[in-house]
């Protein structure tokens, strides 16, 4: 496996904390519009979520396209320079931050702070999902002749049929049994807005589930817990020579 280490120039392009909750029968959403003022000062942006479902129906031969709104389903806010996101929602919490990503500390600072006061507006009852999510996009100057030369497990092409990807997708769940912690990873090949270059997406989504839900003092450690089964992940899914593209 490759070295772990703290990558200078780390190809994260979203990195995401995530809480899923049930609140409390009744709670009304729009309660969470008043932590805008509350947060004004680092998250002056604040837009409405809804929920829409979209439905195909076939009569004879036409096919028409309903699209029911399904109410308001929380906030969004926004950092000034649209960076960081806290989406306050009725069932849980999430904190994305855009690119440039600094540390884990500090975006984890940053949730525990807005958690706190998503506890406080809301109180949700149980919290019965933890993630955190990153999404990678790895910029790779071409040719490519083999992808070994930078991944781990990369696509396999039958050796009798030609061997030029101009696309591919592949994701797989694993599982820690002793943590009971579960992960999706995606790899994709995607066209690269640099001359010369592909862009390999490499997304680690890493989550717990309690359905009982989880007890207060098992939240951060669990967060921990996450965090180094995702940097095992991405520092197993890429070689030497990826790494050092990106110190």
């Amino acid at each position: 496996m490759t070295k772990q280490r703290h990558l200078n120039n780390a190809p994260i392009v979203e990195a995401i904390i995530d809480f899923r909750v049930k609140l409390p029968s009744g709670y009304n959403v729009t309660e969470f519009s008043s932590l805008k003022k509350t947060l004004s000062k680092d998250y002056p942006q604040m837009n409405e979520s809804w929920t829409f479902e979209e439905e195909i129906m076939v009569k004879g031969k036409q096919i028409e396209q309903i699209v029911k709104d399904r109410g308001l389903r929380g906030y969004f806010f926004k950092s000034s320079d649209g960076k960081n996101v806290a989406q306050f929602r009725e069932d849980g919490f999430t904190l994305s931050r855009l690119k440039p990503y600094s540390d884990w500390e500090t975006i984890l600072a940053e949730a525990k702070k807005l958690w706190e006061l998503y506890r406080r507006t809301a109180a949700p009852e149980i919290i019965t999902r933890l993630a955190t999510r990153y999404i990678n996009r790895m910029d790779i100057p071409l040719p490519i002749n083999d992808f070994r030369q930078y991944l781990t497990a990369p696509p396999i092409i039958p050796e009798s049929l030609p061997q030029g990807v101009s696309r591919y997708l592949t994701r797989v769940t694993i599982g820690d049994p002793d943590l009971e912690i579960m992960a999706n990873i995606i790899q994709a090949l995607e066209k690269s807005s640099k001359p010369d270059h592909v862009a390999i997406i490499l997304d680690i989504d890493v989550y717990k589930q309690m359905e009982a839900g989880f007890p207060e003092n098992q939240i951060w450690p669990t967060f921990e817990n996450l965090r180094i089964l995702k940097n095992r992940i991405f520092f197993g899914s890429i070689t030497e020579e990826t790494a050092r593209l990106f110190e």
